[in-house]
């Protein structure tokens, strides 16, 4: 049995759950053959009106729903998802985590490799579920519009932060926590001595999030749609744009009591935050009733004992160290797992902060010292283009046409003291940079967060690919004597990572996939800041043998 959590959600996000007819491969046993199918999905994208927290609102949903509706597949079968814009905002959709091998075009950040799908318009994604299986999501990639549209955009006009949302929520649904919010309650019922899977997936804007079930404990099996070695828990925590699967095994008799499910920030920033708790409720089913009996006697809720979980500070960075540190692959001398690439052909180190650029004339701004916020990787803030990038990239030399530059820096330009005292100077440059990859070109990247304006982990996301986290660490990055700690036995295999508040995070994966690739940080108000950037991969030769 199984339960499907996302946390939490608001406009134009659903999951994307893959499954396969046999997960892992069990010697002496013959799986049955399976033929793959098309699966066939409308998304009608129109204004609904939602009520929560006593407010009425105007926001962007798919098919009426919110969170929008679940897409199941299996590998190797093909979905055709027809998204038809009845809004009147430009949209597109991206399959958050799928690899889109060799179809960079339905990959869907706007700009990046497709333009928007107009309002009155509508656009068919095809593409087909190759190697991958777990769960994955999917959520609107253009402009805010993974947001309700009637939040944080008018915060970023004057150059300052974001709005402060309301509450959290977990399917769409605040919780009991929150002022008029009594009946909007995300409840999941069990019964005793059973073994839950719930799917997590962090669709928030900005947080990063705790999250527990109360008296319960839970065991990590899969991150971001790969398996893992499984370890036990009490409490998790998720950036978004992560997914995570863990089971929970119910209490082996029916224990008279509710149990709360909390989710509630992690936050490292300097800025204003959210800092309620969004709650739902694990309710156990009544046993059934005795034999003789035609009924069993049933306890009001409200008179069940309440258990409350226990999150950690919300600014408890200790724990999230140790979280994450006990993420690993399955590969072992068994099981071998995907493999971390062992020698690197091309070497990156890039900074990724926050910084600031001059406010526009005639204009007042809120960001400090009278300028605008902005975000930038190796202080470049990255502008999107005109043109799709995959558009100018396939029909001709995006360089040429002025659409992009191909000189994006594989290390900064001017080295400072990263995460020491601010420079004085905190501007950011402003382009449309991209690296360019040979196809199979082994790659090893170290992200180095700075505290130009404020340490912060940063959830960066990249497109196309997974990676290996293989190493981690807070201060500066010292080439020399960091990588010989790093795990290139059983990194963690993923496809957004934070990187730490103050500290740097290395991968390493095979550019092997052609096309262009967006990777962006998935706090939505750094990547409208310009805390991104993208890859383009000339396309492998055409006598390159085949399989």
């Amino acid at each position: 049995m199984g339960a499907s959590l996302l946390l939490p959600s608001w406009l134009l996000v659903g999951a994307l759950i893959l499954a396969l007819v046999a997960s892992l491969p069990t010697r002496g046993l013959a799986h049955p053959q399976r033929t793959s199918i098309t699966r066939r999905y409308i998304f009608n994208v129109n204004l609904t009106n939602v009520t929560r927290l006593c407010h009425r609102k105007s926001i962007v949903t798919v098919n009426g729903q919110f969170p929008g509706p679940p897409i199941v597949a299996r590998e190797g079968d093909r979905l055709l998802v027809k998204v038809i814009n009845h809004s009147p905002y430009n949209l597109t959709l991206h399959w958050h985590g799928l690899r889109q091998l060799r179809n960079g075009w339905a990959d869907g950040p706007a700009y990046i490799t497709q333009c928007p799908i107009r309002p009155g318009q509508s656009y068919v994604y095809n593409f087909t579920v190759a190697g991958q299986r777990g769960t994955l999501w999917w959520h609107a990639h253009a402009s805010w519009l993974r947001a309700t549209i009637y939040g944080a955009i008018p915060g970023l006009a004057d150059g300052g932060g974001p709005n402060v949302s309301d509450a959290y929520t977990i399917n769409g649904l605040p919780g009991p926590l929150y002022n008029c919010s009594a009946k909007d309650v995300f409840r999941m019922k069990v019964r005793p001595g059973r073994t839950y899977l719930l799917r997590l997936v962090n669709a928030a804007l900005n947080e990063d999030l705790f999250f527990a079930v109360a008296g319960h404990n839970l065991t990590v099996v899969e991150a971001d749609a790969v398996y893992v070695k499984p370890f036990v828990t009490e409490t998790l925590m998720i950036t978004p744009g992560q997914t995570t699967n863990v089971l929970l095994h119910t209490r082996p008799a029916f224990p008279n009591a509710t149990f709360l499910i909390a989710a509630g920030p992690y936050v490292t920033g300097a800025g204003t935050f959210d800092g309620s708790v969004t709650a739902g409720l694990l309710q156990y089913l009544p046993p059934p009733p005795p034999p003789g009996s035609s009924s069993s006697p049933v306890i009001p809720i409200k008179k069940l004992r309440l258990f409350k979980p226990s999150l950690p500070s919300f600014n408890d960075t200790s724990f999230v160290t140790a979280f994450n540190s006990r993420f690993r692959s399955l590969r072992s001398s068994e099981f071998q797992s995907n493999k971390v690439p062992l020698t690197v052909d091309r070497h990156f180190f890039f900074t990724v902060g926050l910084g600031t650029a001059p406010c526009p004339a005639n204009r007042t701004c809120q960001g400090p010292n009278g300028a605008k916020f902005a975000a930038a990787v190796n202080n470049i803030s990255f502008i999107l283009p005109a043109t799709a990038l995959l558009q100018a990239h396939f029909t001709g030399n995006g360089r040429l046409k002025g659409v992009y530059d191909g000189d994006f820096p594989s290390r900064p330009l001017v080295p400072f003291n990263y995460t020491g005292p601010p420079p004085k100077n905190t501007l950011v440059s402003a382009a449309t940079k991209v690296v360019e990859l040979p196809f199979n070109t082994s790659v090893e990247l170290v992200m180095q967060d700075t505290s130009i304006l404020s340490a912060e982990s940063h959830p960066l996301h990249l497109h196309g690919f997974n990676f290996f986290v293989v190493g981690q660490g807070f201060g500066n990055f010292d080439p020399n004597k960091d990588p010989a700690d790093y795990n290139l036995v059983d990194p963690v295999e993923r496809n957004t990572v934070s990187v730490p508040a103050g500290g740097w995070l290395a991968v390493r994966f095979l550019a092997d996939n052609p096309g262009v690739w967006f990777m962006h940080c998935h706090l939505e108000v750094h990547t409208s800041w310009g805390l991104r950037m993208a890859w383009t991969l000339l396309p492998p030769p055409p006598d390159l043998p085949k399989c």
